[in-house]
C-alpha cells in the first residue's frame, strides 16, 4: 500500500542522503521524494511516498525515522485529508499543425504552454498523480521528447476533528 510520510529535517548537508539510506537498507522502495525549505529558517520538509505492505512496517520506518538526529518531526499522513500536489513538465513534438490540437487536450487540465519552438511545445502541469498520468497518456500520441516530475508533496489540510469532536445528530426527534 502507498503511504504518504513527511519529515521536518534540518537543512543540513548529507541528512537526504542519511535518510534515503535508511530506507534502502530496511528495503523501502521510495515511489517519490521531494525536498524543499519550509518557513522555519534552517528547516526543510521532505515528503516520500512509499510502498508499506503493512502497518507494523509502517511504524518501524516511522520509529527508525525520528531516531536520526536531524529528523524533527515525522507524519503518516496517509489516512488523513491531504492537500497533495505534483508538478511535471512535459516536452511534446508539435507542429504548427498540431498546436490548436494539443492547446485543446491541455486546457481541461489546466494546463499551460511555458516554451514554444520549431518542433516542440513545454507544458507546465500541476495536480494529483493520476491527472498528470491522464494528461500524459493523451500527448502520448503526438510524441514526448521529455517528462521531468518533481515528486509528490503534500501536507494535512486544516483542523481534522477526531471522531469524539464531531456533533451527533439523532434522525429520530
Amino acid at each position: 500500500m502507498k503511504r504518504i510520510i513527511t519529515a521536518e529535517v534540518q537543512n543540513r548537508s548529507g541528512v537526504l542522503n542519511r535518510i534515503t539510506g535508511l530506507m534502502q537498507k530496511r528495503q523501502f522502495n521510495i515511489e517519490s521524494i521531494s525536498v524543499g525549505r519550509t518557513e522555519t529558517e534552517g528547516i526543510s520538509k521532505m515528503t516520500f511516498v512509499v510502498d508499506v505492505a503493512d502497518n507494523a512496517k509502517l511504524e518501524q520506518l516511522t520509529k527508525q525515522l525520528n531516531k536520526q538526529i536531524d529528523v524533527i518531526k515525522v507524519h503518516d499522513l496517509s489516512d488523513k485529508a491531504v492537500v497533495a500536489r505534483e508538478l511535471a513538465l512535459i516536452k511534446v513534438v508539435s507542429t504548427a499543425h498540431d498546436r490548436n490540437e494539443i492547446q485543446g487536450i491541455i486546457e481541461p487540465f489546466r494546463a499551460s504552454v511555458i516554451d514554444v519552438s520549431k518542433d516542440s511545445l513545454a507544458i507546465q502541469v500541476t495536480g494529483k498523480p493520476d491527472k498528470i498520468e491522464a494528461l500524459i497518456e493523451l500527448l502520448r500520441p503526438y510524441g514526448i521528447k521529455d517528462i521531468a516530475r518533481t515528486g509528490l508533496t503534500a501536507f494535512a489540510r486544516g483542523h481534522q476533528p477526531q471522531a469524539a469532536e464531531l456533533p451527533q445528530y439523532s434522525l429520530l426527534k
